[in-house]
């Protein structure tokens, strides 16, 4: 079709000298600029149904869903949905764990013109309720599992339809009888009777389809709402357009060396999260991927859905990781046939990279992005000139700087620690309803991260630390993220996060909340280690131990939760 021919990307001025160093590193077959349809998301699995019809889009619980019925249910449900109010300016929320039901459901609200509003199954109902208000959502799909939490909203705010899915029909009878125990134990018995506001998934997606031609402009129209809550407690809603989404998923995939060959993607990360969703789903549909789904992470089924499919790209986190190491200590597994692994999320520990490399994956590759940017902005080169530690080279379109951290205005020189900024395609159009913060971290079209990082003269980039995160202590800077990495190489401790607290002396202390690795922990060795590896206004003043830290649902250590936790006590851990 002519709307799904790519056009030549639009800036053709000459390569900047700050540009070069990295493009220099691109994989032979990586161009620097590619073409980009102008298109509604939809139109990826749109294409690839015409193309592959026959070729599984998805797989879950050992069966498959081709492309060509992923395409007819999405047109069937998008004709449902349509009749209950959406379309353009619209909102649909999706509360769903990793399934087909999820990728049929955010298509079909595509396909009326409607934006997908992601919404976690970690939230609470009171959680819930408030994103809906916030962004005037009036129609969710959701799991029979999580819709208690969605059903109490209808009588309050803009929430006016709630379509139930479940997984059970696509499960072996003794899962399907698990789950509806589940179900039970959860809720009690859950009566999902039809009425003008409460609707059954797959009852909507018998709906006859219709012919949808909703008018979207891919470089202006928003495709998707992203909650994020950043480092300040005030959550905001990244509005990303179809553009940014598309972008992201064609960068991705030529990074990725993709072709139109049937190959498998492992779908274990969240898909309300942007990550999940373009590295997992958006990416692989540009080619016409399998993407091999799990509701949720779990180590075993991903190593067997792993040995299985014999899956060859594997998008990841390094918690992932880590409690995959422990089962394949356990139980070895030859893993060569893995071309990739992309990690990203947070920064990989060494010794988890090392651990995991034993079993063969061809390529272990550290990356970076931010919900913002679609999300991924910067990857390791997948050709062998991978440099682990670093984030790797923007991608394709993706133009890096580092800043001084005052103004922002001043480009720093190779080595030097700045904030990271960003120009590329898919770079969000802004907070919804937030003219502030969208102008606080948009400037003359650079996305300001509020990441620390610094460029080497190969244009690798590395980041060091988040710029809201730096501790101040008697006149010196300490980023938390380096005391961490060295903290957690002593053999004793597990994890750990690093923040500062109000010292009267020092204007803010080094204040380290450990989770050790046994029941104790060796202070004086700890001392000894810290006096060998870090320089004296580096090494903590306050330890804590605890038993765990707070994280994200990616596995992230949120240390905006361990500030407040400290807040909350004084900061009057035992002093060190």
């Amino acid at each position: 079709m002519d709307h799904f021919r790519p056009r030549p990307n639009s800036d053709q001025t000459p390569v900047p000298l700050w540009r070069r160093a990295w493009l220099d590193g691109y994989p032979c077959d990586v161009p620097s600029s590619l073409p980009y349809p102008s298109v509604p998301v939809s139109a990826l699995i749109e294409n690839s149904a015409r193309r592959f019809p026959e070729r599984a889009a998805c797989t879950m619980y050992g069966r498959s869903v081709t492309y060509a019925e992923l395409a007819e249910q999405s047109h069937r449900l998008a004709a449902a949905l349509v009749k209950l109010g959406a379309g353009p300016g619209k909102r649909v929320g999706m509360l769903m764990p990793n399934s087909p039901e999820y990728i049929i459901a955010m298509q079909a609200a595509w396909l009326t013109g409607a934006t997908v509003l992601q919404l976690s199954p970690l939230m609470v109902a009171s959680e819930i309720g408030k994103w809906l208000q916030t962004t005037d959502c009036h129609i969710v799909v959701t799991l029979d599992l999580l819709a208690p939490s969605v059903v109490t909203a209808l009588n309050d705010g803009p929430l006016e339809h709630v379509v139930v899915a479940s997984l059970a029909p696509r499960m072996a009878p003794w899962r399907s009888w698990l789950y509806r125990v589940e179900r039970l134990r959860r809720h009690g018995p859950l009566r999902l009777r039809d009425d003008a506001h409460l609707h059954r998934f797959d009852q909507l997606v018998r709906s006859a389809p219709r012919s949808l031609t909703p008018r979207i402009v891919p470089e202006e129209d928003v495709a998707l709402l992203a909650p994020t809550g950043g480092t300040t407690a005030s959550p905001k809603a990244v509005m990303l357009t179809h553009r940014n989404l598309v972008a992201n998923a064609y960068q991705i995939h030529a990074w990725s060396r993709g072709d139109d060959q049937p190959h498998g993607v492992l779908g274990v990360l969240p898909f309300f999260h942007a990550y999940g969703l373009s590295v997992c789903l958006l990416s692989s549909f540009v080619g016409g991927w399998t993407v091999h789904l799990w509701p949720k992470f779990e180590v075993t089924p991903a190593l067997d859905l792993l040995e299985h499919h014999r899956i060859e790209l594997m998008p990841a986190v390094p918690a992932m990781l880590n409690a995959l190491n422990r089962s394949l200590r356990e139980h070895p597994r030859d893993l060569s046939f893995i071309r990739a692994v992309i990690s990203g999320a947070s920064a990989l520990d060494p010794a988890v990279r090392r651990d995991f490399e034993k079993y063969g994956a061809q390529q272990l590759v550290e990356g970076y992005g931010l919900s913002e940017a679609s999300p991924v902005t910067h990857v390791n080169p997948m050709d062998g000139h991978n440099r682990p530690g670093t984030i790797g080279l923007p991608l394709p379109d993706t133009e890096a700087r580092v800043m001084d951290q005052s103004s922002g205005l001043e480009e720093l020189p190779v080595g030097a620690v700045g904030e990271l900024v960003i120009r590329g395609p898919q770079v969000m159009k802004g907070y919804l309803n937030n003219p502030v913060e969208t102008a606080r971290s948009l400037r003359n079209g650079w996305l300001y991260t509020g990441d620390l990082a610094r460029r080497d003269r190969d244009g690798y980039f590395s980041i060091v630390d988040r710029k809201k995160d730096i501790i101040k202590t008697s006149g010196f800077l300490v980023y938390p993220a380096e005391v961490e990495e060295v903290l957690n190489r002593f053999p004793e401790i597990a994890e750990c996060a690093v923040i500062g607290v109000a010292d009267s002396e020092r204007g803010e202390a080094v204040h380290a909340m450990i989770v050790p690795r046994g029941e104790g922990l060796d202070r004086a060795a700890l001392d000894r280690f810290c006096a060998e590896h870090l320089s004296k206004h580096k090494r903590p003043r306050k330890i804590e131990i605890v038993k765990e830290l707070p994280k994200n649902f990616l596995g992230k250590i949120q240390r905006r939760k361990v500030r407040e936790t400290v807040n909350a006590i004084g900061g009057n851990g035992p002093s060190h």
